[in-house]
């Protein structure tokens, strides 16, 4: 897969059709990507050269993870030595470099080791040229996504037969991510939300102490990845009986998931989508309740563009991996939100998240 991608990105008379003549990876995403390394230290790519510099630490892994590519160690002459010697040897001019992800220490080190080094080389920030690239997944990678998702799939299963009131936040996130391991997660794609009550209408709210409650909302979103692919999912349930004002919410969020996944289309913009779900929200009075974007791309970083969002213009394409998460939020009363990941198709989408998203009250007591 690197081989192809490589490819893609070299493709042109500059690389990856930017005005450089080579090209400094150092975002991990993208080290990955390129080069499957894993490892720390940077990937140089020209049209002649492909290389993965590290460290001793490194260097027996990079050899096997990236085949094609010849893995140099750097020495005491400096972490970007290596890198001058390559840019000389080939009489460059122009080095594009990460600027969204780098930070302006790490720019001026890059500067004063080159010069050190004597490479007489102009560095120029290239965007996204890179990450535009991983926009439409190729099947190997949608492969990995929709693995990574079953395995939440079936985690969220096993924490329902489990989850009870008395039960804490953290507890409940605590066994989410041990089942997410158990079931084959190489890790998690970001920290585990479990939000109850009124917690539950912050978005992004952090586990804590508190114990799961009669009547209280319970959100959980949360991913893990699988061979550096990230998933990601949300569904809401209530601890005990539910109320009537609960269930028009829920209900609410689910039509606002149901009427955007029925109508994504290729060519749409990722405004135009958004608009499919806030428009139902909007219409049953929570407009004000929905702050946050319907949904975003996800691979090897949690949150990639394009975005379902207001302000999203980008043109959706087949191959996308996006995530449709509406929700409702309110304060000192509590939050719902669904989310589900799907691949733009030729036709439409196919959503790969299969958990139910019946509405679930759970009545078990606490067993503490």
């Amino acid at each position: 897969m690197e081989k192809e991608i490589r490819e893609k990105i070299l493709s042109g008379k500059s690389v990856g059709a930017l005005p450089v003549d080579a090209l400094l990876i150092t975002n991990p995403a993208n080290m990955r990507y390129t080069a499957g390394f894993t490892g720390e230290g940077y990937v140089y790519l020209s049209e002649k050269k492909a290389m993965v510099v590290t460290d001793s630490r490194y260097t027996l892994a990079a050899a096997k993870e990236c085949p094609e590519f010849q893995v140099v160690e750097w020495d005491k002459k400096g972490y970007y030595y290596p890198l001058s010697e390559f840019l000389q040897e080939e009489g460059l001019q122009t080095l594009g470099m990460e600027d969204e992800s780098v930070t302006v220490a790490e720019y001026e080190k890059l500067q004063k080791e080159l010069e050190k080094a004597g490479a007489k080389v102009k560095i120029k920030g290239i965007g996204d040229g890179i990450t535009k690239h991983r926009a439409v997944k190729s099947a190997e990678e949608i492969a990995c996504i929709r693995r990574a998702e079953a395995i939440g799939d079936r985690a969220f299963e096993r924490l329902l037969s489990i989850v009870q009131m008395g039960m804490t936040e953290k507890q409940a996130a605590a066994w989410l991510e041990f089942f997410l391991k158990e079931e084959g997660a190489d890790g998690l794609s970001f920290d585990t939300i479990a939000a109850s009550g009124i917690h539950s209408a912050m978005p992004h709210a952090v586990p804590t102490n508190k114990p799961l409650e009669s009547g209280d909302f319970l959100t959980l979103d949360f991913g893990c990845r699988y061979r550096g692919y990230c998933s990601d999912m949300t569904r809401t349930l209530v601890m005990g009986k539910a109320s009537d004002r609960q269930k028009e919410i829920y209900d609410t969020v689910l039509r606002a998931q149901e009427r955007a996944l029925a109508g994504i289309r290729p060519g749409m913009s990722g405004k135009e989508v958004d608009a499919l779900a806030r428009d139902v929200i909007r219409e049953a009075g929570y407009g004000d309740c929905f702050g946050h974007s319907l949904g975003h791309s996800l691979g090897l970083d949690i949150h990639e563009k394009p975005a379902f969002s207001p302000k999203e213009d980008t043109i959706i394409q087949p191959g996308m991996v996006i995530t449709v998460e509406p929700g409702v939020y309110i304060e000192d009363f509590g939050g719902v939100r669904i989310e589900d990941v799907v691949v733009i198709t030729e036709a439409g989408c196919e959503n790969i998240t299969h958990s139910s998203k019946e509405f679930i009250e759970i009545m078990r007591s606490a067993d503490v």
